[in-house]
């Protein structure tokens, strides 16, 4: 499944090295979670979108600062509430008296990296306000459509939905988070070094940044010339077709998750310093690509289960 020998590599050295001590900077920052570190660049490399659901106060929202403050993109904080309209997330027409005509005020989503933070306490009008720019990194006003800076990452927070005041996501809305992550309790060493040390927000604000919107968008264009196999490809497939007849699953992968599983596969090898995608890229990102995208057949939380009992069930050939 590897590519070809003495291919010159993706990724400059200068490059490389940046984006490294990015990730480590953003380590520094969210203590003792360097996969779901490494997984938030891979969704940001690959042009998705990021979903990071846990109880209150685990640092979901530690992330996506740590990580605006790093790459240096344009950012916008939106806290999701249950009056929340979508005019307040996309902007409006104002009438001007004067000129006799309309003009748009763009709302907060016009930023290159918004934070939709506990995205359902809003109500599902609200939350697919966002759907049309997440897909198509654009929205519709009045019947003009307007453009978004680019690149645009979308990085949501939620709370679990058997929490006080919230509203589920619809499963339209979910499909376009390219990743759900579930941070967890710190470890004991971790969460010790973070009561002993300063203020996580007081260490985001002094942050500098270490890559900028251009390298964003060349880290994106390199993703794209990983080489993907062909066993690669048809193990994906497998993948795949065994979603849709496993046992407990009422309606299974799309060719999208497929596409998504394959971009974030390749996003990470690039992290990795590869030029070609390994199955253990494929492994080690499918239950955060896939479980969120899974209707069971009955209990609704088994959705991460049902996404470990697929992987383990097709074999690399």
């Amino acid at each position: 499944m590897h590519a070809q020998a003495n291919v010159p590599p993706i990724l400059t050295e200068p490059a490389r090295v940046a984006l490294a001590a990015a990730i480590a900077q953003v380590n520094k920052l969210v203590l003792g979670k360097p996969r779901e570190v490494r997984l938030a660049f891979a969704c940001m490399i690959a042009g998705g979108h990021l979903l990071i659901e846990d109880l209150p106060g685990l640092g979901k929202t530690t992330l996506a600062h740590a990580l605006a403050a790093t790459v240096g993109l344009e950012f916008q904080r939106t806290q999701f509430t249950s009056d929340l309209l979508p005019s307040d997330i996309i902007g409006v027409s104002v009438f001007d008296q004067a000129q006799q005509r309309f003009h748009f005020h763009p709302g907060p989503i016009f930023t290159q990296l918004m934070l939709a933070d506990e995205i359902n306490r809003a109500p599902p009008r609200t939350q697919s306000a966002l759907l049309e720019a997440m897909a198509e990194q654009q929205v519709t006003v009045d019947g003009t459509t307007h453009a978004l800076p680019l690149p645009f990452f979308v990085i949501a927070t939620q709370n679990p939905a058997d929490l006080a005041g919230t509203y589920p996501l619809p499963d339209s809305q979910l499909d376009r988070f390219l990743l759900r992550l579930s941070l967890g309790y710190p470890d004991s060493r971790a969460e010790r070094e973070m009561l002993s040390t300063e203020d996580r927000r007081d260490l985001i604000a002094q942050a500098r940044p270490l890559l900028q919107a251009a390298d964003v968008l060349a880290l994106r264009d390199a993703s794209l010339r990983v080489h993907a196999s062909d066993a690669l490809i048809a193990y994906v497939q497998e993948l795949l077709t065994q979603s849709r007849r496993h046992p407990g699953v009422k309606v299974g992968l799309s060719p999208r998750a497929g596409l998504a599983l394959l971009r974030a596969a390749r996003s990470q090898a690039l992290i990795e310093g590869r030029d070609h995608v390994l199955p253990d890229d494929v492994q080690s990102l499918f239950a955060e690509i896939a479980s969120h995208r899974l209707v069971p057949d009955g209990d609704d939380n088994g959705r991460d289960r049902l996404a470990q009992q697929i992987l383990h069930a097709v074999a690399v050939d």
